[in-house]
């Protein structure tokens, strides 16, 4: 007997993995029915009951999807007894159960019979369900897991099976029946097998032959719950409001309204709302008050209270200046209610657990509020634990941890996420109610009940309940909107934001379950006005009122703080007693400081003269007066903590290079006196924030120093920094395209029209700034944009909503190299969350307000240049025995100059470029001060005064200066100004200004402040003529000024980074080999770095070989020959792991003689198949003898291979090596005797074979390059190479270039119109670049797009034809013609010219080149051109008796043969070898 079941309930469970004992997880069934049939289908019994909801209630939710009311289930249900005694006397005689997705309804009814402490081994009967992988495979609905067919629904398997809709879905008695009807149509089609249907070959032969046509629908009737449910509803009298009170908006005018709960774009993509435009709007519609509750973070919070506090700073402003100038106080009073209150809230998702992980849960969403400074501190707490202990996809608190921090809180009932409108909705009002008293227990006349009026029938029910909940206890509501857009209109874009947000698409439907997407259902979401909130409110006007009540209790409060420092321990006998009375005083520290200065500066300095003594007073005393000893101490000390731990520590970084303290400390490592360095800090006295010294670290140790800085001030106290990703301009583009099913290709396009500069920015701007702002191609872009902005059609829409979304926060990251560091928990500060794929917090602020919110920052930078500088010296020191000290290196080797004045900077750091190395070239540096400048002028602005700089330098310009005075400061740049340092102290002496004055120039000028730099500008034209300078000249020196200082370096970082870009041109001089395999160590994660790189070794004369086993390391190494030795690192496949047994064995157990000897020895665990196969592909067994690659990858007949062959004789060498079981002669030292595996007899891989396994495995070429095959191909008959072609397409004159390639991707594709087109991604030995093919040039090369192919292409550089719009002034390459590169040189070679020496010309050669010539017959022309060395003349013969073939063998036996002196194709080239030749002489 089949039975057949089905249950609807009262919802759906919190956790669908719990067992069924969790009564308080598991829904209560309030329908069951059934049906029982036997072997061939026939229908036994059929059943249908409502049950009586006894202690609970039928939701609102579960009401609208089954129909049942808790009214009707009271009058027509039965007792849950008495349907589970019918139940039970049903399973009796059933042999197996059927349901659609049956898991859920045997649980329901499990826990049914659990509650009920009956007994539940009906659960283990057989159990078959029709909804499975095999219905789903039937059905072939997409949108499955992991790209799997979905499970279809019992409506979507009806329709398949019957291609007939099922409409009565959610009553059991039609869903049974459904199920039924689905079930034995299933098994009639053979989906079970008699064995699943638990039947023997008679019954299921006996049930087919029953069941031959497709089975039809029994014919119960079923009852129309959901009209039921409603004639119940209108027989009772219709729930008033528990009071109504119509105030017109006239008797409210002088009640004003605040909006209470609005999210902004920190809930990342949930709102499109920026904070500083909530502020405006709430001043606009002259609101009191306004608060921000964001989804779990606070990320706002900063920018929220400060832009509120700078607005009733101006305000505050403006009343002083009223009060001055006799404004009455009714004008007094107006404006100060223009201040505005904001109120600092979070909306927390609270779940039951928040260190339950076990399953999703994410909680209700629950608005609170901070009443005051000490609220905000516990909202940061809450927030912080939410990520740090509740995360789990969403950040979770629970109640038990929002009682710990709940002092000075106010909680609202939130909207329809909230707990108990939720409870409401989906487990009825007495569980709601229940959790209300919990929170009106805890929380008091702090908790609010909070009605939203969207127009929602959800929320008219919630409403009603909560009215009646708060007449009945007291509790007081408030109007609310739960905002989410600024204005009605932005409801679109906020649709628009969640379907990016989702990755759906606006044309998908709103709604729950499959083919549904999440969306707001109208556009009522919106920062309504006083008069439209009073207009909806004006029957409960204390909803309105009340806003006023929690406003009352919230306190204005700042976040910025002055910057706290960590306490730093240092020894007692520097201690005073006065600093335990007044932490402000540091006299501790300051004493301190000093011992650690001048005991530095005994170790610097051999003597420490005057000069340098006062410098360090004047230093010590500026920090003294700004208060930051501390700080010094903190850089210093893990500065040399990191050296202690063997971490590379850059010489200095920014000014901060500019201080003598930081030297003498070891914060630096640049003498500032010798080089006249000033830390701009110490320029301006007056300045007290905080210094910032940046410091880099050899990238490899970074992570060591912060975890000595964690290990020292405890994992609480030390942070990274978040950073927020914004919607960019063409990135809004392109998701919004998406989302509106703009096709790709038009929405490509539309964001390539767009110029670098935001679309608000952009649209807002008048014709007379596009035109000042952008260039001539950018212009006719912007206009196209701008007029589709008006346009009717998708594209204008799309441009429209991108504009609103652009700048919406998108995702958040890590800060590169930021770090916090606080005086105790964080969390007392700031808030914090998780940094991913670590243990490491990162606060909830950014960068922007981290010093400005009390945090001290500090950058803790990865330099990878100090890691190869490292590595160097330790390759150096394996290899020689010499010890380098990189810092007491000589700064006037004559050798390492003589390598940057020849340009030769490749893998030099800051001076490898082209640019850089010309002018290099030009300025034939000789001394340090020169590579300072270099390094200070190569950057947009000051790289024009390059060249000047140069001619001034070996006297070929004089030097001038454009006022006298000037020379003081500009002389060692010959009279140009190159550093900040310069502008600050000539601002100064030419127009008086103060020291602050000139640092302010300083960072203006940096930052581009233009406001600021305009304000100051008539400062020193004026203050300059008083001094009595020419105000022409003046205005030129201002805006030389102004061209180079938003680029300058200031002297201090050009001189640090100059240091280090001498030491790694002194060790690439000195120690090329060495050099250079770092240099590779540190690239080899970037394949085209290690291309490029190879060149350059290849250029300096140094043979770079592939990987070996027993020269390799892990890195790039130096063998005894000097040269350079492939890292097994770099070899893909291997690993850490491997690479770290090969190397210690073969340091244990010395070199590898054999294959089979590297199997016997290293551990085959780490070097398992797929790393020996990696090793043979990329050559590092090359150098054992009687082995080719090949071999290792024959199979045998049984389908076994060698290197499978190789690693089992290994497995038992070793099985038998550590075995007990040692026979006496292996004790007596007798080796094992294992027969090595008999080395298969294969065919050697072709060169491109070979090539292609080797960079599989390697990622390029090393023993060669596939091309080289077609040499003279690439000499005589191209004309370019793909390197230039790709990088200098723009510049390059329109004409024919032809090139040879190997077509590393290839495919053949179709867009979404159906237009058929092709790409193609062609190498050569110089770079590479993709090739689209479309309309009939796809149809004429469309057989060429093989991946593997190598190929001859000419083609022509031409403009692009005007319907490239956004592209009209660029340049394309248009391929004409392909060949396949194999047929090129028979097609384009008609003769070969050989360019003899007569001198060495005799028989024996003229017989060898007989013999040679009639080996490789064919029919190309040869041509001898005898050379007489004497004369410096020739002869041509023509060889009547031989045609030859021009093959690469051909014309490498001719380059082994004295007297050959070269060879040319179809044209004689010898007297272009004349040429040469006297040109040498």
């Amino acid at each position: 007997m089949y039975l057949i079941f089905d249950t609807e309930t009262t919802g759906l469970p919190k956790n669908f993995r719990a067992p069924i004992t969790d009564i308080d997880n598991w829904p209560r069934c309030i329908q069951i029915a059934w049906q029982l049939h036997d072997s061939n289908g026939t229908l036994i019994e059929n059943q249908n009951f409502l049950i009586q909801p006894k202690g609970f209630e039928i939701p609102y939710q579960s009401e609208k999807i089954h129909g049942i009311s808790t009214a009707l289930a009271l009058k027509k249900g039965k007792p849950i007894t008495e349907v589970i005694q019918a139940f039970e006397k049903v399973l009796e005689k059933t042999k197996c159960m059927v349901g659609q997705n049956l898991k859920f309804d045997l649980n329901i009814m499990g826990c049914e019979f659990h509650r009920l402490s009956k007994d539940n081994s009906w659960l283990d009967l057989p159990v078959i369900d029709t909804c499975t992988e095999a219905t789903a495979f039937l059905c072939k609905l997409p949108g499955g897991r992991g790209g799997k067919f979905k499970l279809p629904t019992l409506s979507e398997l009806h329709l398949f099976l019957f291609k007939e809709k099922f409409e009565d879905a959610h009553n059991a008695t039609a869903d049974v029946e459904a199920t039924a009807r689905c079930f034995f149509e299933l098994a009639r089609i053979k989906l079970f097998s008699p064995k699943a249907l638990l039947l023997d070959q008679e019954e299921y032969t006996s049930f087919l032959e029953k069941n031959k046509n497709v089975v039809l629908p029994i014919g119960i009737k079923h009852h129309n719950l959901f009209k039921a449910s409603k004639a119940l509803v209108k027989k009772e009298k219709p729930n008033a409001l528990p009071f109504k009170n119509n105030y017109s908006v006239e008797e409210l005018s002088d009640i004003s309204f605040s909006h209470l709960h609005n999210k902004t774009q920190f809930s990342v993509l949930q709102s499109t709302i920026h904070v500083k435009e909530l502020i405006e709007k709430a001043i606009d519609f002259q609101m009191p008050a306004v608060a921000f509750s964001d989804s779990g973070n606070m990320m706002g919070a900063f920018h929220f209270v400060e832009t509120a506090y700078k607005h009733n700073a101006s305000i505050d402003f403006k009343i002083e200046e009223a009060k001055n100038s006799g404004l009455n106080k009714e004008e007094l009073r107006l404006l100060q209610k223009k201040k505005i209150l904001p109120i600092v809230g979070c909306e927390f998702q609270v779940c039951h657990n928040r260190k339950d992980k076990s399953y999703k849960d994410n909680g209700y969403q629950i608005p609170f509020l901070a009443k005051n400074k000490k609220g905000y501190e516990n909202l940061i707490k809450l927030s912080s634990i939410g990520f740090i202990e509740g995360f789990y996809y969403v950040p979770r608190l629970d109640k038990e941890i929002i009682l710990e921090y709940a002092n000075d809180l106010i909680v609202t009932t939130g909207g329809l996420q909230g707990e108990i409108p939720q409870l409401i909705l989906n487990e009825g009002e007495k569980k709601a109610e229940q959790a209300l008293i919990w929170w009106k227990e805890k929380f008091k006349d702090d908790f609010y009940i909070e009605i939203n009026r969207h127009g929602l029938e959800q929320e008219e029910k919630v409403n009603e309940v909560l009215l009646k909940f708060s007449k009945k206890y007291a509790i007081k509501y408030f109007a609310s909107n739960n905002t989410h857009y600024l204005n009605k209109d932005d409801a679109d874009a906020h649709d628009v934001l969640l379907c990016i947000k989702e990755g759906e698409r606006k044309s998908t439907p709103i709604g729950k379950g499959r083919g549904f997407r999440f969306g707001f259902e109208n556009n009522e979401y919106y920062f309504k006005s006083q008069k439209e909130m009073k207009i909806l409110f004006a029957d409960i006007p204390e909803a309105i009122i009340n806003t006023n009540e929690i406003i009352s209790k919230c306190s204005s409060y700042r976040l910025a703080s002055e910057v706290l420092l960590p306490a730093f321990e240092i020894p007692e006998k520097f201690k005073d007693p006065l600093d335990s009375n007044n932490t402000t005083l540091k006299i501790g520290e300051n004493n301190y400081l000093k011992f650690l200065t001048f005991e530095g500066a005994k170790k610097r300095y051999n003597k420490i003269s005057n000069e340098i003594k006062e410098r360090l007073d004047f230093e010590l005393e500026i920090i003294q007066k700004t208060g930051y000893p501390g700080y010094f101490l903190i850089v210093q000390d893990f500065c040399n903590a990191a050296r202690d731990m063997n971490v590379s520590v850059g010489p200095g970084r920014g000014s901060a290079a500019g201080s003598a303290v930081a030297y003498c400390i070891g914060i630096t490592n640049i003498d500032p006196i010798k080089y006249n360095l000033l830390f701009e800090r110490f320029l301006n006295p007056d300045r007290v924030s905080l210094p910032d010294i940046d410091i880099d670290f050899d990238d490899e140790g970074r992570g060591r120093v912060i975890q000595y800085v964690i290990d020292k001030y405890g994992s609480s106290q030390v942070a990274q920094i978040i950073t927020y990703g914004t919607m960019a301009a063409k990135s809004s583009i392109r998701d919004t395209g998406r989302v509106l099913d703009l096709p790709l290709q038009q929405t490509d396009r539309l964001a390539k029209l767009v110029p670098d500069v935001k679309l608000n920015k952009l649209f807002h701007w008048s014709k007379e700034e596009i035109k000042n702002n952008l260039s001539n191609d950018q212009i006719k872009n912007a206009e196209e944009l701008i007029n589709k902005l008006n346009e009717d059609g998708v594209e204008g829409e799309v441009i429209r909503q991108a504009k609103l979304v652009e700048g919406s926060l998108r995702n958040t990251g890590i800060h590169a190299c930021g770090v916090i560091i606080t005086p105790s928990d964080i969390r007392n500060f700031v808030p914090v969350s998780l940094v991913k794929d670590s243990d490491m917090w990162c606060t909830q602020y950014d960068n922007s307000v981290a010093e400005s919110a009390g945090l001290l920052k500090m950058d803790f930078l990865g330099l990878k240049t100090l890691t190869l500088i490292k590595d160097t010296i330790k390759i150096i020191k394996a290899m020689t025995g010499k010890v380098i000290d990189i810092d007491q290196i000589p700064l006037d080797d004559k050798v390492t100059y003589e390598l940057f004045q020849k340009g030769e900077t490749v893998g030099i750091f800051q001076y490898e470029s082209p640019g850089m190395q010309k002018h290099l070239k030009s300025l034939r540096p000789t001394a340090f001060s020169d590579l300072i400048a270099m390094n200070a002028l190569y950057r947009p602005g000051p790289i024009e005064y390059i060249p000047s700089f140069i001619k001034r330098k070996h006297g070929n310009e004089e030097i001038t200066y454009d006022l006298p005075v000037m020379e003081e400061f500009l002389k060692e740049t010959y009279g140009i100004t190159v550093y900040q340092e310069q502008v600050m102290l000539l601002s100064q002496k030419l127009a008086g200004f103060s020291k602050g004055e000139a640092d302010t120039l300083r960072k203006a000028m940096g930052k581009k402040q233009l406001d600021l730099l305009n304000k100051m500008k008539p400062q020193f034209l004026n203050q300059g003529e008083q001094r009595g300078h020419n105000m022409d000249v003046l205005e030129k020196i201002w805006k030389d000024w102004e061209k180079f200082a938003s680029y300058a370096f200031n002297k201090s970082h050009s001189t640090c980074y100059a240091l280090i870009a001498y030491q790694t041109a002194y060790l690439k001089a000195h120690y090329p080999a060495e050099y250079m395999a770092s240099v590779l160590s540190n690239n080899m994660n970037d394949i085209k770095s290690v291309t490029f790189f190879m060149k350059e070794c290849n250029r300096m004369g140094l043979n770079v070989l592939g990987p070996d086993v027993n020269e390799s390391w892990y890195k790039f190494a130096v063998n005894e020959k000097g040269e350079i030795r492939f890292g097994l690192g770099a070899v893909k496949g291997i690993g850490h792991g491997p690479v770290k047994n090969i190397i210690e064995t073969r340091k244990e157990l010395g070199n590898f003689n054999s294959v089979f000897d590297f199997v016997k020895k290293v551990s085959l665990k780490d070097c398992n198949k797929r790393v020996l196969e990696s090793l043979v592909m990329s050559g590092a067994f090359d150098s054992f003898k009687n082995f080719h690659r090949a071999q290792f990858f024959q199979i045998d007949e049984k389908q076994i291979s060698f290197v499978e062959k190789v690693i089992k004789f290994g497995q038992a060498f070793q099985s038998k090596t550590n075995s007990h079981q040692v026979n006496m002669f292996d004790a007596f030292g007798d080796s094992l005797n294992l027969v090595e595996p008999q080395i298969p007899e294969c065919k050697k891989w072709s060169n491109f074979e070979l090539l292609t396994k080797e960079k599989e495995v390697v990622g390029i070429y090393i023993s060669g390059h596939p091309l080289e095959d077609y040499l003279l191909e690439l000499k005589y008959f191209c004309d370019i190479n793909l390197k230039i072609l790709n990088e200098n397409l723009q510049d390059l004159p329109e004409r024919e270039f032809s090139f040879i390639g190997l077509a590393n991707n290839a495919a053949n594709l179709e867009s979404r119109r159906g237009t058929k087109y092709g790409v193609i991604e062609l190498q050569d030995m110089e770079g590479q670049m993709e090739f689209r093919l479309f309309g009939e040039q796809y149809l004429k090369f469309m057989h060429f797009l093989v991946p593997g192919n190598f190929l001859f292409i000419k083609g022509k550089v031409q403009q692009r034809p005007k319907y490239y719009k956004s592209d009209e002034f660029q340049k394309e390459f248009r391929i004409l013609q392909i060949d396949v590169l194999e047929d090129v040189r028979s097609k384009l070679v008609n003769s070969l010219y050989v360019q003899w020496n007569y001198d060495q010309l005799n028989k024996e050669h003229v017989n060898q080149l007989e013999n040679l010539f009639k080996k490789h017959k064919g029919k190309k022309q040869i041509i001898f051109e005898l050379f007489d060395q004497e004369t410096r003349s020739y002869v041509t013969l023509n060889s009547r008796n031989f045609r030859s073939n021009i093959s690469n063998d051909l014309i490498k036996n001719l380059e082994k043969m004295d007297g050959f002196i070269g060879y040319s194709v179809n044209k004689s080239w010898m007297n272009n070898y004349i040429e040469k030749l006297k040109i040498q002489n």
